[in-house]
C-alpha cells in the first residue's frame, strides 16, 4: 500500500436550494479580475439541463477524461503525437458561445439621461470587447428551466432513458428538477494534469489539492479539454490557465473554503480521507458499472492499524490521521455508502461526492393537482426524475448503486416520520429498514449528520503544519530535531 492523504468533499443535493450564494462568495474572492469575468469556479446548475459550459458532459465533443485502452486508462484527448500536432491549435476547446460573453452596463446612461417621457435603460456592454451587445446567454441561463424542451431535452444524461421515460418525465408541467453545484473535483487521476504539455498542473503532496503553476503555464490550454468537468479556465488577459484552488490559504488557517462557509443550505461537507495510490490505475480501468465500487475501495479505513502504519511511513502526521478518522466524507462515502461520484465513467476518480436528491414526496401532477402514489413519501418506482437518469449522472449507469443510496435516504425519512409524527407503523419502519439493509443506529447517524451537524462536524480540516514548513525552510539545520521533519521532507518530495 502507498497511503496518501486527500482533502475530499460531499455535497448533499437534497438540501441545495439553488441560491448561488456559494458562487458569489467564490467570485468575490477569486475571480473579480480582468480576464476572469466569465469564470465561475463554483457554479450551480439546474438538472436536467445542459449545464455550464453548455453540454460539458458531452465528451464526444470535448474529449475530456480517460478511456480504457488495452486494459489501461488512456487520455481521450490525444497521445503525445496528437499533443504535438495540435499544440498551436486545440480543436476540442469550448468557445465563448459555450460559456457566455460576460457583460456589464452603461450605468451612466441612467444618471445622465435627458428628461423625457420614457424610462431610461442601461445598455449592456461586453466586458471583453467594450462594445454594446445583445445578451443571449449567461452562466445560469437555464436556472429553473429544466422543463423546457431547449434545456432538458438537450441534457446528455437523457440519452440513457427509455422513450417512455423521456415522454413521461420531460413534460413541462410534470418534470421535477434539482440543483447541482459544481467545483473542481481535485481528482486522484486528473485529466487536466495528464493533458498539460508544460507540466504546469500538479497535486499538492500534503492534501491532494490540484493546482496550476502560473510560472510554468504556457497557455496551450490542453488542460481545459483534458478536464471532462470543464473546471479549468483560460485567463485571456494573463495568458494563463486558472481553476478552483479549494481555498487552500483558508484551509491552512483552519477555515473551510469560501463556498463551503457561505452555503445557506449547509449542503457541503469537507474532510480528509486516506487512499492507496497504488490502486488508482486499476480502479480507473474497470468496466463502467464497477467504477463506483472500485472508487470506494481506494479509500482506506483510517482506523486500520496497517493503514495507519503505512500512512506514517509516508510522513502523514498523527494530526492528519486523527482528522481522517473524524471525516464526514468517509462516513458518507465509505461507511454509509450513500454519496456517489459525478460521472465516474470519466475515470478521473473525482474526490467530490454527491448525495443524490430524493426529490418531492408527491409523485405526479394531474389537472393541476399533485397526486400521491398512495404512500406519503411516494416510492422509488415513481421517482419524478427516473432512477436511470441518476445512474447516468452519478454511477456510470449502475442503477443498483443509486437505488442503494435512495433506499437509505428513504429509510431515514420513514424512520424519522415515525418518530416525530407517529403515523407510520413500526412494521412498516422495520420493512423499510430491512429493504435498505440498515439499522436504526445508522439511520440516526445519517439523520444527525445531514440535519443537525455542527460547524466542526461538517468541516474537519487537518492542521497542515504550515508554520513548521516555514521554519524548516528558513533553518535547514533544525530539520533533524524537528518533530515534523519527516512529514515536511515528504511534502517537499510531493509524496
Amino acid at each position: 500500500m502507498d497511503i496518501r492523504a486527500q482533502v475530499s468533499m460531499v455535497f448533499h443535493l437534497d438540501k441545495c436550494i439553488g441560491c448561488h450564494t456559494c458562487s458569489i462568495a467564490c467570485k468575490n474572492i477569486w475571480t473579480p479580475r480582468r480576464g476572469t469575468e466569465y469564470m465561475w469556479w463554483n457554479n450551480v446548475e439546474t438538472k436536467p439541463g445542459t449545464g455550464y459550459p453548455t453540454l460539458w458532459e458531452d465528451q464526444g465533443k470535448y474529449r475530456g477524461g480517460w478511456a480504457v485502452h488495452k486494459g489501461k486508462p488512456k487520455l481521450k484527448l490525444q497521445g503525445r503525437a496528437g499533443a504535438l500536432a495540435n499544440i498551436f491549435f486545440n480543436p476540442y476547446l469550448p468557445t465563448m458561445g459555450d460559456y457566455y460573453e460576460p457583460w456589464t452596463y452603461h450605468y451612466e446612461d441612467l444618471a445622465n439621461a435627458p428628461e423625457g417621457d420614457d424610462q431610461p435603460v442601461a445598455t449592456p456592454v461586453s466586458e471583453i470587447t467594450g462594445r454594446d451587445m445583445e445578451i443571449e446567454a449567461g452562466p445560469n441561463w437555464d436556472d429553473d428551466l429544466s422543463g423546457s424542451y431547449i434545456y432538458a431535452e438537450s441534457d446528455p444524461n437523457r440519452l440513457a432513458l427509455t422513450p417512455e421515460e423521456r415522454e413521461v418525465s420531460f413534460r413541462m408541467e410534470r418534470l421535477a428538477f434539482f440543483y447541482l453545484p459544481r467545483i473542481c473535483n481535485h481528482c486522484l487521476n486528473p485529466g487536466c494534469l495528464a493533458a498539460c504539455p508544460a507540466g504546469a498542473i500538479y497535486k499538492r503532496g500534503m492534501d491532494g489539492i490540484v493546482l496550476v503553476s502560473q510560472d510554468k503555464c504556457r497557455a496551450w490550454r490542453m488542460c481545459i479539454s483534458g478536464c471532462p468537468y470543464k473546471k479549468v479556465y483560460y485567463n485571456w488577459a494573463t495568458g494563463k490557465s486558472e481553476k478552483c484552488i479549494l481555498c487552500y490559504p483558508r484551509q491552512e488557517t483552519q477555515q473551510p473554503p469560501a463556498c463551503f462557509h457561505a452555503c445557506v443550505g449547509r449542503i457541503r461537507y469537507l474532510g480528509l480521507v486516506l487512499y492507496d495510490a497504488k490502486m488508482i490505475e486499476a480502479a480507473a480501468s474497470v468496466p463502467d458499472h464497477e467504477l463506483v465500487s472500485a472508487h470506494r475501495d481506494i479509500i482506506k479505513d483510517p482506523f486500520d492499524p496497517e493503514v495507519i502504519a503505512r500512512a506514517k511511513e509516508n510522513g502523514i502526521s498523527d494530526h492528519m490521521i486523527k482528522a481522517a478518522q473524524s471525516s464526514p466524507v468517509y462516513k458518507f462515502v465509505k461507511e454509509w455508502r450513500i454519496a456517489l461520484p459525478l460521472h465516474p465513467e470519466f475515470r478521473t476518480l473525482p474526490m467530490l461526492f454527491y448525495v443524490p436528491p430524493l426529490l418531492p414526496v408527491t409523485a405526479s401532477m394531474k389537472d393541476g393537482i399533485y397526486e400521491s402514489t398512495g404512500e406519503f413519501f411516494g416510492s422509488l418506482e415513481n421517482l419524478r426524475v427516473p432512477l436511470r437518469y441518476f445512474a447516468s449522472l452519478l454511477a456510470g449507469g449502475n442503477e443498483a448503486e443509486v437505488e442503494r443510496s435512495f433506499k437509505k435516504l428513504y429509510a431515514v425519512r420513514v424512520y424519522r416520520r415515525a418518530q416525530t409524527a407517529g403515523d407510520i407503523s413500526q412494521k412498516e419502519v422495520s420493512r423499510v429498514l430491512e429493504a435498505a439493509d440498515t439499522s436504526p443506529e445508522e439511520v440516526e447517524a445519517i439523520y444527525k449528520m445531514s440535519s443537525l451537524a455542527s460547524y466542526e462536524e461538517r468541516f474537519v480540516m487537518p492542521p497542515f503544519m504550515r508554520e513548521a514548513a516555514i521554519e524548516a525552510e528558513e533553518e535547514p539545520s533544525r530539520r533533524k530535531t524537528d518533530a515534523g521533519a519527516g512529514f515536511i521532507s515528504k511534502l517537499r518530495r510531493g509524496i
